[in-house]
C-alpha cells in the first residue's frame, strides 16, 4: 500500500465566505493534508422549495429556513472557485478538489482542470448525474453513504458502462449522519467493499475526533476524508462534527505515524531492535564450577544474558558433553570448552 490520501473536507464551512475559504486551504496545508476539498452548486439546481433539511442540519441551523434556503447561505458563487483552485495550487501550494452537486457545477470544475471528481453518497443513485461525471474521463472517488452494495454496485456498472476504467474508481466507505455514532461507523464494511467490487478503498468520516479514521488506516484504507473547520461554535450545518485546526493536524499526524507502522508485512529482526538481540536474549552458562572431563547433565547449566555464546536451543546438544578443563561457576560456555 502507498501513502494514504489524505482529503480535508472544508465542505462549506466557510459559510459562504470566500476570505474564510482561503484560510481554510491555509490549515489545511500546514496540517499536512494533500488535498483540500470543497462543495460546488447551483442550490436551485440541487434541491427543490419543499426539500426538508436533515435532522442534523435541522439542530444546527434551526429549523426556521428550508434546505434551499440555507443552502444559499452557504455556497461559494461559482465565479468564486477558478480564483480558490488558483489560491490552493499556486499560491499555497496544496492540491484543490470540489464535490459538485449539479451538472452546472460538474462542467466548471471540468472546465477548471480538476483531475479527480467526487461523487457524493447523495448522488449514487442519480444516474444522469453518474452518466455526466463519467463523460469527464477522470479519475473518480465515490462515496457510498446510506447506501446498499446493490446500489454501489449500480453506480459502479453505470459509470464503466459509460466508458470508466475501473481502475479509475475509488470507493469510500461512508456513514452519512452527523456526527456519526460510533456504533454505526462498521469500519469492516470498507473491507467487504474491497472484496465484493476489487476496487481501492478507503473511508469518509463523520464521527467525532480522530480514532476512527486512524483506525481506517490500520484496516487499509488507502483514502481519508475528513470534514474540519476553523472553530466548531461557528453558525453552519456541519461545524460540529468537523474537526478544529489542532484537531486535524493530529489525525493527519497519527494516520502518517500509523502508515509506517504498518510496515512491510515480512517478520525479521528491524535495524532498531537488532542491537538488543544480545542484550535480551541468553545463552547457556554453568550453574556452578566443574572439573575437567566433567559430563554435562541438565542440572549442570542455566540459561543467562546475554546471548553472544551458545543458544539456548542447543542445549541438547551441549548436554553430554565433557568438559576440556576447570571451569567456574556462571562461566557462559563455549563450543572450545566442549569434547
Amino acid at each position: 500500500m502507498g501513502k494514504v490520501l489524505i482529503i480535508a473536507e472544508a465542505g462549506v464551512n466557510h459559510n459562504g465566505n470566500f476570505d474564510l475559504a482561503k484560510k481554510m486551504v491555509d490549515v489545511a496545508f500546514k496540517a499536512g493534508a494533500d488535498i483540500v476539498k470543497f462543495q460546488t452548486a447551483i442550490p436551485e439546481l440541487v434541491m427543490s422549495v419543499d426539500a426538508p433539511k436533515a435532522e442534523y442540519q435541522s439542530k444546527n441551523t434551526g429549523s426556521s429556513e428550508s434546505q434551499l434556503e440555507m443552502s444559499k447561505k452557504i455556497h461559494l458563487p461559482l465565479e468564486a472557485y477558478k480564483d480558490l483552485k488558483e489560491y490552493c495550487e499556486t499560491t499555497v501550494g496544496i492540491k484543490f478538489l470540489s464535490t459538485a452537486f449539479d451538472h452546472v457545477s460538474l462542467d466548471l470544475l471540468n472546465n477548471l482542470g480538476i483531475s479527480i471528481f467526487k461523487i457524493p453518497s447523495g448522488e449514487i443513485t442519480n444516474l444522469p448525474y453518474l452518466r455526466k461525471v463519467a463523460t469527464y474521463g477522470k479519475e473518480i472517488i465515490l462515496s457510498t453513504g446510506m447506501a446498499t452494495m446493490d446500489e454501489i454496485d449500480f453506480a459502479l456498472q453505470a459509470l464503466t458502462k459509460s466508458g470508466v476504467k475501473k481502475n479509475m474508481i475509488s470507493v469510500l466507505h461512508c456513514n452519512t449522519d452527523y456526527p456519526t455514532p460510533f456504533e454505526d461507523v462498521n469500519l469492516r464494511a470498507m473491507l467487504s467493499l474491497r472484496e465484493a467490487f476489487d476496487v481501492r478503498v478507503g473511508y469518509s468520516d463523520h464521527s467525532l475526533g480522530i480514532e476512527v479514521p486512524i483506525a481506517a488506516v490500520s484496516l487499509g484504507a488507502e483514502i481519508i476524508e475528513k470534514h474540519f473547520t476553523l472553530d466548531k461554535s461557528m453558525e453552519g450545518p456541519d461545524h460540529v462534527a468537523s474537526l478544529d485546526p489542532t484537531e486535524l493536524k493530529q489525525m493527519i499526524k497519527a494516520i502518517r505515524n500509523t502508515e509506517v507502522a504498518l510496515g512491510s508485512a515480512e517478520k525479521k529482526p528491524t535495524p532498531s531492535e537488532s542491537k538488543n538481540i544480545i542484550i535480551a536474549r541468553r545463552s547457556i552458562h554453568l550453574v556452578t564450577s566443574l572439573p575437567e572431563g566433567h559430563i554435562i547433565s541438565e542440572q549442570d547449566v542455566i540459561m543467562k544474558r546475554p546471548g553472544d555464546g551458545i543458544s539456548p536451543t542447543m542445549v541438547d546438544s551441549v548436554i553430554g558433553k565433557k568438559l576440556k578443563t576447570n571451569l567456574p561457576a556462571d562461566h557462559k560456555l563455549d563450543w572450545s570448552d566442549l569434547i
